[in-house]
């Protein structure tokens, strides 16, 4: 069979400086380090960096006094913020720098006293995050029908700011449902949106015209590798969301070709690999990449644990 990787796929900037921060905070630090939820949305990760020293909770009350403290890269609330400082906990954000922004969007939207509405999944870390940075009222739309029943009224000066991990397609549709309701709407440019939730979803929906069927490597709770398995379904391909090459279902591949594979922001290429073992356990299996947007964004380390400057360690000497 042919199996066809995305290009890109997998590991997106945030991550890798989320994942970074961990490992460097266990180094200068020393084990254990303390980080708030999943640092990203993804068991092998999580579980990698126990196994060197990282204890993950999801109360700041599990965490002892003076313990170095991370914030996961979903983001938290002030209230958070507040807790840590007032127990004088050390703390490293390990934020995105693409969801930090979209906190400084909606407070921006506020202080110009707009209505606030973030296009978002209730209950996801993000958005529970987003909604406690923001100063005042914040209201979550999931879809078109919760814009339809907003009840406020059609000249309501409205801003969105929207989840990072969403679906395009979806949030199109809903800033195109806010526009048609009221009069007075401004938000971020759709190309806002995190880049690699973009280059993601334009990599399978390329996918979708070469693949017979769809792999997508990523955890269940992961909102972005969920959005690439829903766009291969909603072109007519079957697609599967799967955690590593032991969930690989053989009957999937039925009939089957042509095997597109990617992963979400969260997944690392590892899993990718063993994914590829496990289908080259059913026969011949020939591997080539799709062309496709190349990466090369990098995110600043937080201050505290960035290399000094050469020329400061010279002086150092």
């Amino acid at each position: 069979m042919k199996v066809i990787l995305a290009q890109p796929r997998g590991f997106c900037a945030g991550v890798v400086r989320a994942v970074e921060i961990v490992e460097l905070a266990l180094i200068k630090y020393g084990a254990p380090v303390y980080v708030r939820h999943e640092i990203v949305h993804n068991r092998h990760v999580v579980e990698s960096l126990k196994s060197k020293g990282a204890i993950f909770v999801e109360d700041l009350s599990e965490v002892p006094t003076g313990a170095v403290t991370i914030f996961s890269a979903h983001g938290v609330a002030k209230s958070v913020e507040n807790d840590a400082m007032e127990r004088r906990l050390p703390v490293i954000d390990a934020t995105c720098p693409l969801v930090a922004k979209v906190h400084m969007q909606g407070k921006r939207y506020v202080s110009q006293g707009r209505t606030l509405i973030l296009i978002g999944h209730a209950g996801h870390p993000e958005v529970e995050g987003t909604i406690g940075q923001i100063s005042g009222p914040v209201i979550l739309v999931q879809n078109e029908a919760d814009v339809a029943s907003l009840d406020l009224a059609i000249d309501t000066p409205i801003s969105y700011v929207t989840q990072t991990t969403l679906s395009v397609d979806d949030t199109k549709a809903i800033i195109t449902a806010l526009h048609a309701r009221f009069t007075d709407v401004s938000g971020p440019n759709i190309s806002d949106i995190c880049y690699a939730t973009q280059n993601r979803q334009t990599a399978v929906r390329e996918m979708t015209k070469l693949a017979d069927v769809i792999l997508v490597v990523g955890a269940n709770n992961s909102s972005n590798s969920n959005r690439l398995r829903e766009i291969g379904e909603e072109a007519g391909i079957p697609s599967y969301l799967i955690a590593d090459g032991s969930q690989l279902n053989p009957a999937w591949l039925d009939g089957a070709t042509t095997i597109g594979l990617t992963a979400g922001a969260s997944a690392p290429e590892v899993l990718v690999h063993d994914v590829i073992a496990s289908l080259r356990k059913l026969g011949d299996v020939e591997v080539s990449t799709l062309p496709g947007v190349e990466e090369t964004i990098e995110f600043r380390l937080p201050a505290e644990l960035r290399e000094p400057e050469p020329m400061a360690r010279s002086a150092a000497r």
